[in-house]
C-alpha cells in the first residue's frame, strides 16, 4: 500500500516538474529577476525609512500571518477508484492519512517559518524582541499544527474514512495546482463545471441572434458560464489593478499589468477548442473564417474592456499619460497582431 501511494506522489511531482519548465521560461525568469530586485529594493527602503504610524504595518503583518496559517492542504493522493478497490484496506489508508498529515505540517510549517523569518526585520522594527519573535514562531507552528489536524479530521467520520470528503478535497487540491500551471501552458487533467449565471444574461442580450453571430453567441456563453474563463479573468484583473494601485514605480506596475493581460489572452485562446467535443458543430453550414472572426470579436471585446478599466485606474492612482499610451499601444499590438496570428494557427 505504501509503495502504491509513494508512486502516485512521485508521478504527480514529476508531472509538476515537467510543467515548471514552461513556467520558468527565459522571459518569465527575466521578469522575476527584475521583480525580485524591485521588491528587495523597496523592502530595504522601507526598513531605512520605517513609518512612524505603525498600525498599517501591524494590520498588514497580521493579515500575512493569517494567510500563512490557513494555506496548505493535506495531500492524500486518493483517487476515485480507491473507494471500490481499496475499501478492504481502509485501516491501512487511515495510517496513510496520518502520515500525510505529518508531511503536510512539515512542508507548510516550514514554508510558514521561512516567510516569517524574511519578515523578521519588520517585526523587530515594530518593537518585538528577538525572544518575543521566537515565541511568535513557535506559537504559529502550534496553531498551524492544530489547523492541519482540523483539516485532516474532516476526512474522517466516526473513525472511518469519509470517502466523499477525502476524494473531493484531493481532487480540488490537484486541480488548483494544475490550473496554476495552465496559466503558462496546456495542461492535461483539468476538469471544470458549467452553470448558468443568470445575472450575466444581459451581456448575452447585446449580441444579435443571427447567422453571422452564431459563434459569437456560443463563445460568449462558454466564457460567462464555464468555471474557468470568467474566474481566471477576474483573478488576473484583480492582480493587475492591485499592481497599478500599490506599486509606485510606474513602469514596473505597467509591465506586470501587461504580463497579466498576456497570460489572460493566452488562456482565453482555449475557447477556440471549447466546442470541439460537439461533433454536430462540424455540420454547421458555416465557413471557418466566420468562426475565427467571431472568436476574435469576443476576445477583442473582453481585452479592450479590461484595458479600459486598467487605464482608468492608471490615471487615478498614477496619473501618467505616458504609461497610459504605452498600455494602450502594447495592448493594441497584442489584440490586433498577436491574437490574429495565434487564431490563424489554432483554427487552421
Amino acid at each position: 500500500m505504501k509503495e502504491v501511494f509513494a508512486k502516485r506522489r512521485l508521478d504527480f511531482n514529476q508531472q509538476c516538474l515537467k510543467y515548471l519548465r514552461y513556467v520558468f521560461n527565459d522571459h518569465f525568469v527575466l521578469v522575476l529577476v527584475f521583480l525580485l530586485g524591485f521588491i528587495l529594493y523597496q523592502y530595504s527602503d522601507l526598513l531605512k525609512h520605517f513609518p512612524k504610524n505603525h498600525w498599517p504595518m501591524i494590520v498588514g503583518l497580521a493579515l500575512v500571518s493569517l494567510v500563512l496559517l490557513w494555506i496548505g492542504r493535506v495531500a492524500t493522493y486518493l483517487e476515485p477508484a480507491d473507494q471500490v478497490f481499496l475499501l478492504p484496506q481502509e485501516d491501512a489508508l487511515l495510517g496513510l492519512v496520518k502520515q500525510a498529515r505529518l508531511r503536510s505540517f512539515l512542508v507548510w510549517g516550514g514554508l510558514q517559518t521561512f516567510f516569517l523569518l524574511i519578515l523578521a526585520p519588520l517585526f523587530l522594527a515594530l518593537g518585538l524582541s528577538k525572544i518575543g519573535f521566537g515565541v511568535l514562531l513557535l506559537a504559529m507552528l502550534v496553531i498551524k499544527g492544530g489547523l492541519v489536524l482540523f483539516k485532516s479530521r474532516r476526512l474522517l467520520t466516526g473513525g472511518y474514512l469519509n470517502w466523499e470528503e477525502a476524494l473531493a478535497q484531493e481532487q480540488g487540491r490537484k486541480q488548483a495546482i494544475l490550473k496554476f500551471y495552465s496559466l503558462f501552458t496546456k495542461v492535461k487533467g483539468i476538469s471544470s463545471q458549467t452553470k448558468r449565471r443568470a445575472y450575466l444574461d444581459f451581456l448575452l442580450a447585446g449580441l444579435a441572434k443571427k447567422h453571422s453571430k452564431l459563434w459569437s453567441n456560443l463563445y460568449l456563453r462558454a466564457y460567462l458560464r464555464s468555471g474557468d474563463y470568467l474566474a481566471l479573468t477576474l483573478r488576473l484583473l484583480f492582480l493587475s489593478l492591485i499592481s497599478l494601485i500599490f506599486i509606485k514605480t510606474g513602469l514596473v506596475a505597467l509591465a506586470l499589468t501587461l504580463l497579466f493581460d498576456y497570460l489572460l489572452l493566452f488562456q482565453l485562446l482555449a475557447l477556440a477548442k471549447h466546442y470541439d467535443y460537439q461533433y454536430l458543430t462540424q455540420l454547421f453550414p458555416l465557413e471557418m473564417s466566420l468562426k475565427k472572426a467571431n472568436l476574435r470579436q469576443v476576445l477583442r471585446g473582453i481585452l479592450y474592456g479590461l484595458v479600459l478599466l486598467q487605464g482608468i485606474f492608471l490615471l487615478i492612482f498614477a496619473f501618467s499619460w505616458q504609461n497610459l499610451v504605452l498600455l494602450l499601444g502594447i495592448s493594441l499590438l497584442l489584440v490586433e497582431l498577436y491574437l490574429p496570428y495565434k487564431l490563424k494557427h489554432l483554427l487552421a
